[in-house]
């Protein structure tokens, strides 16, 4: 085990100057692909996101992107009262007819949607414009599952404005027309630039999903042609 060491060592002093030239390489090609991913994932929004509910398209349905009710902390999610209250807010000023909410149920003892749906009834949305996917685990699910399970072919997705870029280049890359409500941001010291920089990298992950892998929602089935109904009405 020592003489291995030793070799190891004297390896890695021989070899430091390649290794060292390799790691930067790498930590460059990485960085190009995050900035190029972050690039397509714009151009893909571009002029689809909306601040202002009175420049948002009329949409028959609102995709509502789920999180959790309480941080790990058992606080209150700004994230989620957001979301809520954004939606709500649509709904009420008439720019969509129904909310599809879709989020996390993988236990019995989290449950997303059902929140999300106790959140709008308690802001005056009537549950029968209520439509809820327990199968929506990751943003990429949510809005696949809206198309190919709920049967939209147009939506207005509902979430924060650092998160619309890249559900709405989900939506592209999939066929679903789709544009966003930009809800506001958490404003808290400090999460700003956290946000941005896990967001970079959701983007460059979501970059492989959809040209590399080629992914698609866990759950893909059954169809539930309801809200379909309802575009059409």
């Amino acid at each position: 085990m020592i003489l291995f060491n030793v070799s190891v060592a004297g390896w890695l002093r021989c070899h430091r100057r390649n290794l060292g030239v390799a790691l930067a390489l790498v930590a460059g090609l990485l960085a190009i692909a995050v900035l190029e991913a972050n690039q397509l994932c714009q151009q893909a929004a571009q002029g689809r996101i909306f601040s202002s509910p009175a420049a948002l398209p009329n949409r028959e349905v609102g995709l509502v992107l789920g999180t959790s009710q309480t941080t790990r902390q058992g606080q209150a999610n700004l994230h989620f009262t957001s979301r809520m209250e954004a939606a709500a807010a649509l709904y009420h000023a008439g720019k969509v007819q129904h909310l599809l909410v879709s989020g996390d149920n993988h236990s019995a003892t989290y449950d997303e949607p059902t929140a999300m749906r106790e959140a709008l009834i308690a802001r005056g949305v009537p549950a029968a414009d209520i439509t809820l996917d327990y199968a929506g685990f990751r943003t990429l699910d949510s809005v696949v599952r809206a198309q190919t399970v709920f049967g939209l072919a147009h939506c207005t997705i509902i979430t924060e404005a650092y998160h619309c870029p890249r559900a709405l280049w989900i939506a592209e890359k999939h066929g679903l027309e789709a544009v966003a409500f930009a809800a506001p941001d958490v404003a808290l010291p400090g999460w700003a630039w956290r946000a941005k920089v896990r967001e970079s990298f959701a983007r460059a992950w979501c970059a492989v999903d959809l040209y590399v892998w080629h992914r698609q929602p866990k759950f893909t089935g059954p169809r539930e042609p309801t809200l379909a109904r309802t575009e059409r009405l």
